[in-house]
């Protein structure tokens, strides 16, 4: 990985004084934990020595079921994916309350400290690396080895900013029909979301899928929380987290983070280049011929780079 040699002088010292690494890992299952608000459903694959990655998943109110492609990395370490609360196989509580960042990062932190492991890879995608970011700035590093930020949303004023850039290279009827319907509040109409479905083919599921993850019909997403938190779509922020920012911690982060896009991502390269220059030592690849579905649609590209990058901190550690 390029860039990887100084990133190991930089942070030697960081490596050596804090990472113990020596984990007792949970043993591979699944089962439920309670959080505030209901219980959270996660599961354990793989019995490898090395330290656990647990994967947040995107939305918000998006599911874990994509992260069984990370399954192959159990021979090295645990892979520990689970559905956060309202979505998935999860509880579903009706309480709107429950839909805040701050109760996201309090329910994460219970899992880590219920599963019993002495330090984490926390690998987080798109609202899941925002939920990596509220994570760290809150909680901080001692649980934890590393950071991946995959796609990330890290600034939603930087986030749309990219979004309205994209759109704009948008034909010029698509980008009309969806302004019209967002000024007249029609963004639930059919043709708001064909219109909508043009963005998304460019810059969320561009390429085509490499493999099938795990059979999920049992545990489907949640629209509710996604458009509480969120808004309508991708590039439309209405809800609560319509002015999340975690770019002014980014500076503070203790441990090595990777940052990850794809190359059509609607978290734009440009972008999260700009987030790697915020993080001390930090590293980014870009994955080639891919948006922002990088891992079902480059799924080896995706787990080499992530087990690169695993394998690395841990032996800094070791030394």
């Amino acid at each position: 990985m390029p860039g990887m040699k100084h990133f190991a002088v930089t942070l030697t010292l960081i490596l050596l004084g804090q990472l113990a690494l020596a984990n007792q890992n949970p043993e591979p299952g699944q089962g439920f934990i309670d959080v505030p608000g209901g219980p959270v459903w996660y599961k354990i694959v793989g019995a490898g020595s090395g330290v656990p990655v647990i994967a947040l998943h995107g939305g918000p109110g998006g599911t874990s079921c994509g992260y069984s492609l990370l399954e192959p990395l159990g021979d090295q370490r645990p892979v520990i994916r689970y559905d956060q609360l309202g979505t998935g196989r999860s509880g579903r509580p009706s309480d709107l309350s429950l839909w805040r960042t701050e109760r996201f990062v309090d329910g994460l932190d219970m899992l880590l400290e219920a599963l019993g492991a002495e330090k984490y890879h926390l690998l987080g995608h798109s609202w899941g690396g925002a939920l990596a970011g509220a994570y760290v700035a809150e909680k901080g590093t001692s649980r934890l080895a590393s950071v991946t930020f995959s796609s990330p949303l890290l600034s939603t004023p930087m986030w749309i900013a990219d979004a309205n850039l994209l759109r704009e290279r948008l034909p010029a009827d698509i980008q009309k029909t969806l302004t019209r319907h967002e000024e007249a509040g029609t963004t639930d109409s059919k043709e708001y979301e064909t219109a909508s479905d043009i963005f998304y083919e460019r810059h969320v599921r561009y390429g085509e899928p490499a493999e099938e993850s795990d059979d999920c019909s049992d545990a489907p997403w949640n629209p509710i929380i996604y458009n509480y938190m969120w808004g309508p779509t991708e590039f439309r922020a209405t809800g609560n987290l319509s002015d999340f920012d975690v770019t002014g911690s980014l500076g503070d982060i203790d441990v090595p983070v990777l940052y990850i896009t794809g190359e059509f991502d609607e978290a734009r390269p440009q972008t999260v280049a700009r987030f790697q220059e915020m993080t001390p030592g930090a590293q980014l690849v870009v994955i080639k011929g891919v948006a922002h579905a990088s891992l079902s649609r480059a799924p080896d590209t995706y787990r080499k780079t992530i087990e690169k990058f695993f394998d690395w901190v841990e032996g800094m550690a070791g030394e």
